[in-house]
């Protein structure tokens, strides 16, 4: 597929890039060249193939969700600016 310099600088008009005509020409060149060889990957033979959504596997590692307790509330509150002994005192918002 060929792509013409008029067409790519029509597409940096869209995208609102000015863009000189070497860079065109350039660009033409470069998008040219991808959409050859995306041509080229589309005559291969890819039946057998299993479709994946990415080269590399991604494994989860999940730690087990069981409820501790690190730290007792006077521990924790004893960094907090004001409190009640038993919970945080916050600025009334409304």
């Amino acid at each position: 597929m060929k792509i013409s310099p008029e067409e790519v600088a029509k597409v940096a008009g869209l995208a609102r890039l000015d863009l000189s005509d070497d860079k065109i020409e350039l660009f033409s060149g470069q998008l040219d060249d991808i959409l050859n060889y995306m041509d080229k990957l589309g005559e291969l033979d890819t039946s057998d193939v299993e479709p994946m959504y990415s080269p590399v596997e991604h494994t989860t590692v999940l730690r087990a969700d069981e409820p501790r307790k690190d730290y007792s509330r006077d521990e924790v509150l004893s960094n907090a600016p004001e409190q009640d002994g038993a919970f945080f005192i916050v600025p009334r918002i409304v």
